[in-house]
């Protein structure tokens, strides 16, 4: 019996010994799952394989709510994170997360690494300018929404209307198709969506675009209709307790995507590029007085 256990005692050790000393724990990308898990991971989910094999250890994407990617930040559960702009500032303030690429959207041919808010009335509507909405029923996203809501907000407080003290109503449609159709419909006298809503929505035939006018339209080479500055797109942050070395590599393999690659085919994006200045993002959200990044959703 003694001999038993001596042997099972030298079998165990030389297993431990003799184990894998490469392998290594997954790599966790929590990503802002605005539609939902399951299209999230049709979207994203082709990155994570990329990325798997570029790094050579496996790399999840793991959807996360509106309201779970703060917690999850905050407790470590992620390595990186994927959300919008506004989100990453507060991020970036309260939990320490750098931006370590900047994607590149795929928008009907177009590589755009920017976006903006546009503010839309029926096409027979009395409003012509921004001042025009003092007094109106105006509809956003989400009071939280970065291109659905907060762009725009800045434009009309620079253009002396407070949303919330100035229109006869500030509602939000919770998705940027419902607050198109809400003006549409009569439901609100003008709106707020991020920029290329409309084109999408007309190339998939849900609306006509002659029916809809752009209030304080922007004329400049972006090709999409905006009535606000243009900020930077997504980033994918690292979190503070992230490896140094990993997030160079991350950074590395996003940026060495090619548009025709699975991974930005699936994603509807041309690629990534080096971090860009998120500063434009910060004073959007302090022209707003917006300091309430818990409240981000």
């Amino acid at each position: 019996m003694r001999k038993f256990v001596l042997l099972t005692a030298l079998v165990l050790t030389v297993a431990v010994f003799c184990a894998p000393t490469d392998a290594r724990a997954d790599v966790k990308i929590g990503v802002l799952a605005k539609r939902g898990a399951p299209k999230c991971m049709q979207q994203w989910g082709a990155t994570g394989e990329y990325l798997s094999g570029k790094l050579g250890q496996p790399v999840q994407i793991i959807p996360l709510k509106f309201e779970a990617i703060e917690p999850a930040v905050a407790a470590g559960q992620v390595d990186f994170v994927l959300a919008n702009s506004a989100f990453y500032i507060g991020l970036q303030q309260q939990h320490g997360v750098q931006a370590v690429a900047t994607l590149i959207n795929a928008n009907n041919g177009h590589a755009v690494s920017e976006f903006g808010g546009v503010i839309v009335v029926k096409a027979d509507s009395p409003i012509r300018t921004i001042e025009d909405l003092k007094g109106k029923r105006f509809m956003a996203v989400q009071k939280t929404s970065f291109g659905g809501a907060q762009m725009a907000w800045r434009e009309m407080v620079e253009h002396g209307v407070d949303p919330e003290k100035d229109c006869a109503e500030f509602t939000f449609g919770n998705k940027h198709d419902n607050v198109v159709l809400a003006v549409l419909n009569g439901a609100a006298d003008a709106g707020t969506v991020r920029s290329d809503t409309i084109e999408r929505m007309a190339a998939e035939g849900a609306i006509n675009l002659a029916d809809l006018r752009v209030i304080n339209r922007i004329d400049d080479d972006f090709p999409f209709a905006h009535s606000t500055r243009l900020y930077p797109e997504w980033p994918l942050a690292a979190c503070k307790g992230t490896d140094p070395g990993l997030a160079r590599q991350v950074s590395d393999a996003l940026q060495a995507l090619q548009p025709g690659d699975t991974a930005a085919v699936s994603a509807k994006i041309m690629g990534w590029k080096a971090p860009a200045d998120y500063t434009p993002v910060e004073d959007c959200l302090k022209a707003i007085g917006f300091t309430d990044f818990a409240a981000i959703q």
